[in-house]
């Protein structure tokens, strides 16, 4: 998933407060942890919704470790934080697909010793040998997803089903719509309605891309990952363009939002568990990531956190109702017009000149 889930400005300090009370904190709360040997603790850097602390506490109750997890708001925010040699204190971070192989090249992670693993056959078979890190060399999947529109069935007459919904109703959904604060999600949409991949690297057709926004900029209430949340559950927002695993969380507070995967296709992405380099806790990265693979564990992550496991194992102990909630499980037949995002090496600059002069 790319520069995702900015935060809510409103929500910093409560979170600051709430979660560093109970084992999370805002990454920006800098830690004194030195790179000593400190095996008695385990430190991880993870997204915002992923904070669960009945994992923390099982973890601790199994290995005696303390677990402190700081969060952020985005991809780029680890990257820089690795290069700029402020990860030391990571044993444990959580990049999206493409951030892997980023990260990889770069040589910032630790290829994984699969003979310390219990539990990596119990993924299902897309899992094993995914395009982003091929036969897990680096990673373990931990979530996965799409990109959709959620949108309110009280306030729209007629339900989206593709992204020229936004388009086709834009004098309608006036200031009452968002699209993601994400370069490669928003044109990558753009490109795929067009009948372009979400990953081109043909730039007339980011261009064409480009120009589509523009038409639609004056009616977009705003670029954000996060903040819509709030506001289309107040009734401010009729529809948000968001990833599937806020969508499942957010309308199970209100049931009449709506969340619809755009007939076209959309992007396709898995959040996952790696080992940074520099890493000061081997031992205790590697009892991480197989307390994640016990399927019972997974499972219960997945029920709590509203999330899609990649563990078939603790699929299969999920209840009917999650296995077959189709914005957690998409069915085959959608998926296959999916697309995950690929790294574009130098063209990404093509991308954010066009994405620079669109909010400009």
């Amino acid at each position: 998933m790319t520069n995702r889930r900015k935060f809510l400005k409103k929500i910093v300090a409560f979170f600051t407060l709430f979660l560093s009370g109970c084992g999370w904190r805002l990454a920006k709360v800098e830690s004194n942890f030195t790179s000593s040997n400190q095996s008695d603790k385990l430190y991880i850097y993870t997204w915002t919704q992923y904070t669960d602390q009945q994992l923390l506490t099982t973890f601790t109750t199994q290995t005696g470790m303390k677990v402190i997890a700081d969060v952020y708001e985005s991809n780029d925010v680890i990257l820089a934080k690795l290069q700029a040699g402020g990860g030391g204190t990571y044993s444990i971070i959580y990049p999206s697909d493409y951030m892997v192989q980023k990260m990889a090249e770069k040589g910032l992670l630790l290829e994984i010793d699969h003979s310390r693993l219990i539990g990596l056959d119990n993924l299902f078979p897309q899992f094993h040998n995914p395009i982003y890190d091929p036969h897990n060399r680096y990673s373990v999947p931990f979530n996965w997803g799409t990109t959709g529109l959620l949108y309110n069935s009280e306030k729209l007459t007629n339900s989206p089903e593709d992204w020229e919904y936004l388009w086709q109703n834009q004098d309608q959904l006036n200031k009452r719509f968002t699209l993601l604060n994400d370069v490669r999600e928003v044109m990558g949409a753009t490109l795929k309605m067009l009948g372009y991949s979400y990953n081109s690297q043909n730039e007339n057709e980011i261009k064409q891309a480009y120009q589509k926004l523009k038409l639609l900029k004056p009616a977009i209430a705003a670029f954000d990952t996060d903040a819509w949340q709030n506001k289309i559950l107040a009734g401010d927002l009729s529809i948000a363009m968001c990833y599937s695993a806020d969508a499942v969380k957010i309308s199970k507070e209100n049931p009449k939002l709506k969340f619809v995967i755009p007939r076209s296709g959309s992007s396709l992405w898995t959040d996952t568990i790696v080992i940074p380099k520099s890493n000061p806790n081997i031992a205790g990265a590697y009892a991480w990531i197989n307390l994640i693979l016990q399927p019972d564990i997974a499972g219960k992550i997945s029920e709590r956190l509203y999330i899609s496991t990649p563990n078939r194992a603790g699929f299969e102990q999920l209840p009917k109702t999650i296995q077959e909630n189709t914005n957690l499980f998409p069915p085959e037949a959608l998926l296959a017009k999916c697309e995950r995002l690929t790294p574009l090496g130098k063209f990404e600059e093509v991308y954010d000149r066009y994405w620079t002069e669109l909010l400009t």
